[in-house]
């Protein structure tokens, strides 16, 4: 191993690989439509995305600035960053809805060997939200991205929201790098946060760049591949001047056992390193980043960078990581979808300029001076402004008027755009998030992406007449915006409810509704999302029998339920043999079972993970209809709940508290109270972090109690976890409180 280093820097040419089939900037090739400026291998389509305060919008903002996109660098503490636009983002300095902007960089050579180094490249940056009660928009920004940049603050590591964004991008298999952030901070350990990507997320990462110094020693980054340290001024508040230079004495050796690291890292991984290695070969520095390329789009390898976004260190050596180790549209498989036609015939749509037309939306957003405006990502073939498009879902075609290309807040109207690209319509009508869009001749339907459900919801009503039909039209706007946020009517006490992913979530929904529809509204006290499921296998009937002269209605079904796996939702099955029912009313009793489930028995919640099975039922020639056998259907089903040992889910959340070791025993006894339950206990840079379970319910204002026991020095986050049954002790005063008005009087 230590030879192929000591051999010096060359390998033979022909076994250096190329990243893809990439034409020189201009050219032609198969895959490309002549008229493109930059083609599909130079295009990358990344997202930033982390635990909320990791440093995300501070990374963007440098990229932007070092890529030209911008002349001045705004700063999130004073508002004025390009990608956290709105009020809100600005006001409160967090992140909120994913901002798209594209950006262009050609590597510079300066001694250094870089893989994809001379070419100009377009790179479109989604940067996503930190907070949990805003995870929609990373979920819809990951089903359309190729890479990702993994951002981990250098102090804290590896938190509970890198964990579910790292979870989000490993679903829809998106390749990632990583950079450990804010390496200027006191505390801040580089290797423990690599080790922490191992160990938590289960990451194969290794180190391509490692720092000089740290905290408020930090100078710079050593390139690892290329065995050269990059030096910044600390004159130069720009961060745009550095020097690549020797390695400092003192920290060659270290370099050199990273480097060791990395190969046999690679090796293990990669058969041209693996031959190399044994062969006891040298390995060039760009076969080796070849190689880490292709692992890296493999999803088998995560580069790991650092550096300190807000000191400008370290962020160019990422953007060329970018270019070096992300993929293009062409390095990645292929998109699939169904057949509108048939659902069991899968559809390959290959990223290309020269196929029929193919998008997926992704996003909806109100622009008060465009309109509704509808984010797509185009996967094949490119559109005209003036071409029809096609919606398989809605069978109906529409005619493209305009489209923009966003710059975060601007909008930038363009004649025609090509695979790869992420751009927006304006004016199309009836399109929601998830949809695909395509030629009508080639017709196909892309994997939407897939959101949690609400686990909060409050009631809202309007201060005066003048503002229910203005807030009747917000609502219904901003509801199309976000899927995980849901507005509807209790038809037992006639309030209108409105639901999300947390307060947080909730507060911008009221906030948005004043600013952008000058709607005001009251709101009353948050509620938890509860869900109703069952212990035990139980049978139910259902009868609808009406006679009132003349022709009545009858319908009968006997079903079978029993616990379904947790997670594995409802599933309706038709086990009638016979003829018992006809086999037209039977999609009229699984309505009816669905209808059922939706409300509960308990308390009026939805059920889930609940498996029912249609056993039996009569009919009768005359008076059998559908609505008759629906009817059975909620009937049958309410039957076998009442014997089926029903039981009340609550949300749980996974929190992470972290705290100086004096108010450690006041925060757990305060956890304790809350139904908490303690899973472990860690120090961590002059710090103790409490993990544990809390039930949503108990944690409603618990911002301003943490503050209040540490002094505002401790600090919280959470996530969703699971759902745990509700403890008898408090069962009752939930039953009590959600009982219908009739039940209670």
């Amino acid at each position: 191993m230590q030879s192929a280093l000591d051999k010096g820097n060359t390998a033979n040419p022909a076994k250096t690989p190329a990243p893809s089939t990439a034409p020189a900037e201009g050219g032609v090739s198969p895959l490309n439509a002549p008229d493109r400026k930059y083609s599909l291998e130079r295009t990358r389509n990344i997202g930033i995305a982390a635990h909320i305060d990791a440093g995300k919008t501070t990374t963007t903002e440098r990229i932007l600035f070092y890529t030209g996109l911008i002349h001045k660098m705004g700063d999130v503490d004073d508002g004025n960053t390009v990608t956290d636009w709105m009020e809100q983002e600005r006001e409160r300095g967090i992140t909120i809805t994913s901002a798209a902007i594209t950006c262009y960089w050609t590597q510079k050579q300066e001694g250094l060997n870089k893989l994809m180094g001379g070419i100009p490249h377009r790179v479109n940056i989604i940067d996503t939200p930190g907070h949990v009660d805003f995870t929609a928009e990373v979920e819809r920004s990951m089903r359309v991205l190729d890479g990702a940049v993994a951002v981990f603050c250098g102090v804290a590591g590896v938190q509970p929201q890198s964990e579910t964004v790292w979870r989000q991008a490993t679903k829809y298999h998106v390749p990632r790098i990583a950079f450990v952030n804010k390496m200027d901070r006191t505390g801040a350990n580089f290797e423990n946060a690599v080790q922490e990507m191992r160990k938590k997320l289960g990451a194969y990462a290794y180190p391509v760049v490692l720092p000089i110094g740290k905290e408020d020693y930090l100078r710079g980054v050593i390139d690892v591949i290329d065995q050269k340290a990059i030096v910044y001024d600390d004159k130069d508040a720009a961060g745009m001047k550095y020097e690549i230079t020797e390695i400092p004495d003192d920290l060659k050796e270290r370099a050199k056992t990273a480097l060791a690291e990395l190969i046999s890292a690679v090796a293990d991984k990669d058969d041209e390193i693996a031959e190399l290695v044994i062969e006891d070969k040298p390995i060039a520095p760009l076969v080796l980043k070849a190689a880490i390329r292709r692992l890296t789009c493999k999803i088998e390898f995560v580069p790991v960078l650092c550096g300190s976004a807000f000191k400008k260190k370290g962020v160019q050596p990422l953007v060329d990581a970018v270019i070096d180790y992300l993929p293009s549209p062409l390095d990645v498989p292929s998109a699939t979808g169904q057949d509108p036609a048939d659902a069991n015939a899968v559809v390959e749509v290959k990223s290309t300029d020269m196929g029929k037309f193919c998008c997926l939306a992704f996003k909806l957003w109100s622009d008060p001076f465009v309109g509704k405006l509808i984010f797509f990502r185009v996967y094949r073939g490119t559109l005209n402004k003036g071409d029809t498009i096609y919606n398989p879902r809605t069978r109906k075609r529409e005619r493209v008027s305009r489209v923009l290309m966003i710059q975060a807040d601007k909008r930038i109207e363009v004649e025609k755009t090509f695979a790869g690209d992420i751009a927006a319509f304006v004016g199309l009508k009836n399109i929601i998030t998830g949809d695909t869009l395509c030629d009508e001749d080639d017709a196909v339907l892309l994997e939407p992406p897939t959101f949690p459900d609400p686990v909060i919801s409050m009631a809202i009503e309007p201060k005066t007449r003048f503002d229910r039909d203005k807030m009747s039209v917000g609502l219904q706007r901003l509801a199309e915006e976000d899927p995980t946020f849901r507005c509807f009517t209790n038809e037992e006490t006639g309030q209108l409810i409105i639901a999300g992913m947390g307060e947080l979530h909730l507060e911008i929904i009221r906030d948005r509704l004043f600013r952008e529809f000058k709607v005001e509204a009251n709101a009353g006290a948050p509620q938890i999302a509860y869900r109703e499921t069952i212990t035990k296998a139980a049978e139910g009937e259902g009868k609808f029998i009406r006679q009132s002269g003349g022709r009545g209605q009858y319908g009968h079904a006997c079903i079978k339920i029993e616990p379904n796996e947790r997670g594995k939702g409802i599933t309706v099955e038709n086990k009638v043999v016979g003829g018992t029912i006809p086999k037209e009313y039977i999609p009229a009793v699984i309505d009816g079972v669905h209808e059922a489930i939706t409300t509960g028995n308990l308390a009026g919640f939805p059920m889930v993970d609940v498996k029912v099975q249609i056993t039996d039922g009569s009919f009768h020639e005359v008076d059998s209809n559908e609505l008759a056998f629906k009817m059975a259907g909620i009937f049958a089903l309410k039957d076998a709940v009442k014997k089926a040992g029903a039981i009340l889910l609550e949300p749980i959340m996974k929190v992470e508290v972290s705290t100086p070791d004096e108010y450690q025993g006041d925060l757990l006894g305060d956890l304790n109270r809350r139904r908490g339950k303690v899973s472990g206990i860690e120090a961590k840079n002059q710090a103790t972090v409490l993990n544990s379970d809390v039930p949503l319910a108990e944690l409603f204002g618990y911002a301003t109690v943490i503050r209040s026991l540490s002094k505002g020095r401790a600090a919280y986050s959470m996530t969703p976890s699971h759902f745990e049954q509700v403890p008898n002790s408090i069962l009752e005063k939930i039953l009590e409180l959600n009982k219908p008005k009739a039940a209670r009087t």
